[in-house]
């Protein structure tokens, strides 16, 4: 079976006023069609630049970067673009909705960047609302909603174009508690649907939602163990 993600000997250097920072340094990493990962790790550890990689938002120094079986790794901006709107679908801890337009239309807002809305595509953003429990929200815009409902929103949409995998970047660290748990259960549903999902977390009890926790310390992976053993290790 293909991997959804191959990464190998993946390096990430950034060329500042003081030098160079070398955020990520020789990661290699697996991960295989419907699995659930969680990427955690300290402040610097290179989450967010393995994230941003991963989603095609920017490019490796060196190493190889394979999504699906495509190396993605020299692809210039238009393919990369293209395999965004196609095979990647975003959910941010800031939810990062567009505040003038409706649910529904957050949720289409994918399919836009792909000039495709037919009456098929619109049925299914309905039901993709309705799955998240929006079916009645439809008209209202973020504004109107909790900070749950906003996440849910956003799940949705992430799903409008029928994502090869998921990237979710804190996607709990807005939510109190209660809230957390039922966007988790959402999460855990989806993967359980097939879905493969990347998340990045700061949170040891978000983390030992999913199947697998890779740790990264100073751009390099310390640890990549399944749930039960990782966190704290």
């Amino acid at each position: 079976m293909t991997a959804a993600v191959s990464i190998r000997d993946v390096s990430k250097l950034y060329v500042m006023d003081g030098g160079t920072v070398r955020a990520l340094r020789g990661v290699s990493l697996e991960v295989p069609q419907g699995d659930y990962v969680a990427v955690m790790g300290p402040s610097g550890s290179g989450k967010s630049t393995l994230l941003n990689l991963l989603g095609c938002l920017d490019r490796p120094s060196d190493g190889t970067i394979l999504l699906g079986g495509e190396d993605v790794t020299r692809a210039d901006d238009d393919r990369l673009s293209e395999i965004r709107a196609a095979n990647v679908g975003f959910i941010f801890q800031s939810y990062n909705l567009i505040p003038q337009l409706t649910v529904l239309e957050n949720i289409e807002v994918p399919l836009y960047y792909q000039r495709r809305m037919s009456l098929k595509d619109r049925r299914r953003c309905r039901e993709l609302a309705a799955m998240v429990g929006l079916a009645d929200r439809l008209e209202h815009r973020p504004a109107q909603l909790s900070g749950g409902q906003q996440q849910r929103v956003a799940i949705a949409r992430s799903l409008a174009n029928d994502p090869y995998f998921i990237l979710a970047d804190e996607p709990t660290g807005n939510l109190d508690s209660v809230t957390t748990s039922e966007i988790l259960d959402l999460l855990e549903s989806l993967n359980h649907e097939g879905r493969t999902i990347v998340m990045v977390t700061h949170e040891p009890e978000v983390g030992q939602r999913t199947k697998r926790i890779v740790r990264l310390h100073d751009g390099l992976v310390q640890s990549d163990r399944p749930v039960g053993g990782a966190v704290g290790k």
